[in-house]
């Protein structure tokens, strides 16, 4: 199944997700309504709340939750964009410009605490504690995550090991979490409840693997924010990792030199891609994510034949060709 015809299978409950939305943001702050509206219609895939419709449905969920905790799900991913970008300085998000460069550090940073707050006192509404567990669990792992990789900042010593534990906390668990829901929703046995968290896991590993190779590799118009990004705001992902274990102390230096800097020349960037090029660190880091890709299909075995699990499969693959 290609992920056009999967988007086209679940565009009514995901026209239902964007309406939720609308719902979701009503408050008599106007600001709040006015900076979630710009974040959320910045043209985001809807790959979170798109699992957790299909996990559902594969485990025989029809009734009413699924739609409004799908929706929650992005809501919770949006609040961390908004805070994300506060912490990074950010400029540009999903190709234009990034909250906090028109309404604010302290409006960005606010309305992404809205939106959290917002998210569980929905999520009560569920009545289902192991899913208000699993998405607090996620949560709480999302803020860890963004605080180890902020103490790893120009960091050149990071392991790929610690380096996939940031992945894991900082993208990864909120996409197994949104699987994981769709389970409890269809009350699934404890074996499928496990099989679609870590198909979820995997493929938010790989999702964060190829935003590593995107972030050197893309153009900004491509990728929707400035390119080499992540090397300027000294995060050092697994291109540069591959590389730096392979490099020599001169290479070392001069790579150190740079993710030190406030600001990169044109020269500095192509320095460090002149070295991840060297080492194959985008062809390594793009094989990492096929083999999660992999393995989250082979999750999938927990359940027999169905059009959602083709789907499942069909978004796991797309996360490999995605330009953005």
């Amino acid at each position: 199944m290609e992920i056009s015809a999967v988007f086209q299978l679940m565009e009514p409950d995901l026209r239902r997700v964007e309406q939720q939305f609308e719902e979701n943001l009503r408050s008599e702050v106007e600001l709040i309504p006015t900076i979630g509206r710009y974040i959320l219609q910045s043209g985001g895939k809807r790959v979170r709340p798109l699992l957790l419709l299909l996990s559902s449905r594969l485990c025989g969920y029809r009734g009413d939750l699924a739609v409004p905790l799908a929706s929650i799900v992005e809501f919770i991913h949006t609040a961390t964009l908004l805070h994300d970008d506060v912490v990074d300085h950010a400029n540009l998000r999903r190709g234009q410009r990034a909250a906090n460069t028109i309404w604010g550090n302290g409006a960005s940073v606010l309305v992404g605490d809205f939106l959290f707050t917002k998210s569980f006192s929905l999520m009560v509404s569920s009545g289902d504690i192991r899913i208000l567990k699993a998405m607090s669990d996620a949560t709480t792992k999302m803020a860890e995550g963004e605080v180890l990789q902020l103490l790893k900042t120009c960091d050149l010593e990071i392991s790929e090991e610690e380096y996939l534990e940031v992945v894991v906390n900082k993208t990864a668990v909120l996409i197994a979490a949104a699987c994981q829901i769709g389970a409890l929703l269809g009350k699934a046995p404890e074996p499928q409840v496990d099989a679609l968290h870590r198909f979820g896991l995997d493929v938010g590993i790989a999702f964060q693997l190829m935003d590593d190779c995107l972030d050197y590799v893309a153009t900004a118009e491509e990728f929707g924010k400035a390119v080499c990004a992540d090397l300027e705001e000294g995060k050092i992902t697994l291109p540069l990792i591959h590389a730096l274990r392979q490099s020599t102390d001169a290479e070392r230096e001069t790579v150190r030199s740079v993710v030190e800097k406030d600001s990169l020349s044109p020269e500095d960037v192509e320095a460090v891609l002149a070295l991840i090029r060297k080492y194959q660190g985008i062809e390594f880091t793009r094989e990492q994510a096929r083999a999660r890709v992999e393995g989250a299909v082979a999750r999938l075995s927990a359940f027999g034949p169905a059009t959602e699990r083709s789907a499942l499969e069909a978004v796991a693959s797309y996360v490999l060709s995605r330009t953005r």
